[in-house]
């Protein structure tokens, strides 16, 4: 059901003790981490060996690139040629391609299952079908027809619904930037995706205000259960010195706001931009910091797949726009 989005946000923040032993190789540091930009591609970055998977997927987006590697080299490079024209016709549209719209396209394309998303959600939500998706509409598609301050009597953790109603109208009121109760299709994926948009970010820390002022003995005590005489797990001197480290940032022994805000949306590299640098750096022959489309389809291997690459998979979707 959609209302388990809000639940997962919860459920993720809190993966750190409520899975009882969390790795500690997970994030930069070791520390346990909710909204991670999600890599590029999972392929490795094997440029050296002649394995260009990954830049085939971060350039095209993954299911796309499954469809390339089904092309003949022909028809690859004749698609590409069409990308590299939408590309500089969506920027400046003066022959070259720069590295800021390279990188524009490169996060356009890793964009694709947000929109995929939004555009389901839309067609669930949007029950009168006027273009718009009001709060009732999303609240009673979520959660049934329930008036404000009516008790879920009918539901199993009824206090749950409760808290996870008020939550969502709250991020939804955020979402709505021009207070009129009504989202538009980008609102609305502010709302189902508040972490992509900046104005968003408070209300993301916001779900996680129940981790504020937390000490870590307490938390752990929730885990782990002292029993004299016998050392503790290795797992929770680990857990002790992360947060001694790397969560407690100014270090008074609790999760502040700031600090809850620095773990659930933590710094994070522009991925496309380094895509985009490497792609930049590896076609440009001319080296003047810009693309000219005979460069780009003179590397088209790097930029896209054919099953010339050998790297080819079962067709699985089409995309006309591309």
């Amino acid at each position: 059901m959609m209302w388990l989005r809000s639940l997962l946000l919860l459920l993720l923040l809190l993966r750190w003790w409520a899975l009882g032993k969390p790795s500690p190789d997970a994030g930069p540091h070791g520390q346990a981490r909710v909204h991670q930009g999600a890599p590029l591609s999972d392929a490795p970055h094997d440029d050296a060996h002649g394995n260009f998977q990954y830049d085939h997927e971060a350039f095209l987006g993954r299911d796309v690139a499954k469809e390339f590697d089904q092309l003949s080299p022909e028809e690859s490079q004749a698609r590409l040629g069409r990308i590299v024209d939408r590309m500089d016709l969506a920027g400046d549209n003066d022959g070259w391609v720069s590295l800021a719209e390279l990188r524009s396209w490169i996060a356009h394309t890793q964009q694709r299952h947000i929109r995929d998303s939004v555009s389901a959600a839309w067609h669930t939500y949007d029950t009168d079908r006027d273009g718009r998706v009001g709060w009732e509409e999303l609240r009673n598609a979520t959660y049934g027809h329930y008036e404000p301050g009516e008790e879920f009597h009918d539901v199993e953790n009824a206090e749950t619904y409760r808290k996870m109603l008020a939550r969502d109208e709250r991020r939804f009121r955020v979402a709505d930037q021009d207070g009129d109760s009504m989202a538009t299709r980008e609102e609305l994926t502010a709302f189902l995706h508040p972490e992509e948009f900046p104005h968003m970010r408070d209300i993301v820390v916001a779900v996680s205000e129940v981790a504020e002022h937390l000490l870590p003995k307490p938390v752990l005590a929730d885990l782990y259960s002292e029993v004299p005489g016998e050392e503790e797990p290795a797992w929770v001197q680990t857990e002790r010195q992360q947060f001694r480290d790397f969560r407690d940032l100014n270090k008074d022994g609790k999760l502040d706001g700031s600090e809850v805000g620095y773990w659930v949306l933590p710094p994070s590299q522009d991925q496309p931009l380094v895509e985009a640098n490497h792609l930049l750096h590896e076609s440009d022959t001319d080296k003047d910091g810009r693309l000219s489309k005979a460069e780009i389809l003179s590397n088209w291997n790097m930029f896209v797949g054919s099953q010339a690459t050998n790297y080819g998979e079962d067709l699985t979707r089409h995309h006309d726009e591309l």
